[in-house]
């Protein structure tokens, strides 16, 4: 199917590795031009060399490395990709981060940095692309959440940051449907990926993890990158036209919502 992205401009956040990594590739193997992001400039550097050999265009894929949990990284990362693309058509809010424990041993500190860290980088970038999107006549938003910000599950304070970025989606896709700009979120399940977090819980304790597998994964194995990247590539293209506001799951049958 070609999903009719060649030419569109797309900006992936947290895009160094795991789900930024492969919702990236996926737009650039459909022709998109993307702009990668990430704070460190090593990983992202070679992220956007292997996406480029992969895709066969070195043009078609730059990187620039940013925080996006301030309002500099965010002016950053949207001025550089339409100057250098000429405009913005897809954003992918993709950064995240949620420590703590329960509710005694999580302190004020740990909430405001999942917030900070998570929802006001999606919150932010969105603002910042939408005169952009609004200058192409319409585009796309979406918001890697989880399937924690649907139903219990995870760290408490990851949680609350992801379903507060699925209530965003939902509430951006009503406003800014007059503009053809849909906004969606996408929630994946537990995935598997070299230095992701499920792969440091399995370096450390493989039998409790081959347990969780077991017990919890229906297909018997976690997700990958690339599956949630293929569908991020699908609600990022024109085959996607009659879906806003949504949150789609992608997670294997893991989850227990009915909705």
């Amino acid at each position: 199917m070609d999903l009719q992205l060649a030419g569109k401009v797309a900006i992936v956040t947290g895009s160094s590795r795991g789900l930024g990594l492969a919702s990236a590739a996926a737009l650039a193997a459909e022709g998109a031009r993307v702009m990668l992001c990430a704070r460190t400039a090593a990983p992202l550097d070679e992220a956007a060399r292997r996406i480029a050999a992969q895709c066969g265009d070195a043009e078609r894929v730059h990187a620039i490395a940013a925080d996006v949990s301030t309002a500099d990284g965010v002016a950053a990362v949207v001025s550089a990709t339409a100057a250098r693309f000429g405009g913005i058509d897809i954003l992918v809010n993709n950064v995240g981060l949620a420590r703590g424990g329960d509710l005694l041993e999580t302190t004020d500190g740990d909430w405001q940095e999942a917030f900070d860290q998570t929802l006001f980088p999606a919150v932010r970038m969105s603002r910042a692309v939408v005169p952009h999107l609004r200058q192409r006549g319409g585009g796309v938003i979406l918001m890697i959440a989880s399937i924690f910000g649907r139903e219990t599950g995870g760290r408490m304070t990851y949680n609350a940051v992801k379903a507060a970025e699925i209530s965003l989606a939902k509430s951006l896709a009503q406003q800014l449907a007059r503009d053809n700009i849909r906004v969606n979120s996408v929630a994946p399940g537990s995935t598997l990926f070299p230095g992701g977090s499920w792969w440091k819980r399995q370096q450390a304790d493989p039998d409790g993890i081959a347990e969780f597998v077991r017990r919890d994964l229906p297909f018997g194995r976690f997700g990958t990158p690339d599956e949630i990247g293929n569908v991020v590539a699908f609600l990022a293209s024109s085959k996607a036209s009659w879906v806003s506001g949504a949150s789609i799951v992608v997670d294997g049958c893991q989850s227990r919502s009915l909705f």
